[in-house]
């Protein structure tokens, strides 16, 4: 692609990424670029669900299914599975500890240890929006 032709489409987000493209010399450079219709189309379906498995997550903590954890986790695109890893715990730990009641027990060492992952207080951690 020529420097010229790099997509500038303004998408709902405005997000600026980075495309190489051929320069009037022949040689690949970088330039900005604020996106293509179709990619930004997708990106917006994609944050769609994403907001929309969050809010679940919201509900369930709401009604006592879920502790805070499970939003911290979506809020961070993570499923149990990448979470345990980062946290190098069982999957099975990390799926009871979204779980209220188990999650309420949890020694304060592991509270912090998730809370450092998520990079939040383990206040914050312990807490989700509209969810007390």
């Amino acid at each position: 692609m020529n420097k010229a032709n790099v997509p500038q489409d303004i998408g709902p987000k405005n997000v600026e990424e980075i495309a190489y493209a051929v320069d009037e010399q022949g040689r690949y450079v970088k330039v900005p670029s604020i996106g293509w219709e179709p990619k930004n189309t997708a990106n917006e379906q994609a944050w769609e669900v994403i907001e929309a498995e969050i809010a679940e997550q919201l509900r369930l903590i709401k009604v006592g299914k879920r502790s805070p954890l499970a939003y911290h986790m979506t809020r961070n695109l993570m499923t149990a599975g990448l979470l345990a890893s980062y946290m190098g715990l069982p999957r099975w730990r990390v799926k009871r500890h979204l779980k209220p009641r188990p999650f309420g027990k949890l020694p304060p060492e592991l509270l912090a240890r998730y809370a450092d992952l998520f990079e939040i207080s383990v206040s914050q951690l312990k807490t989700a929006p509209d969810a007390s």
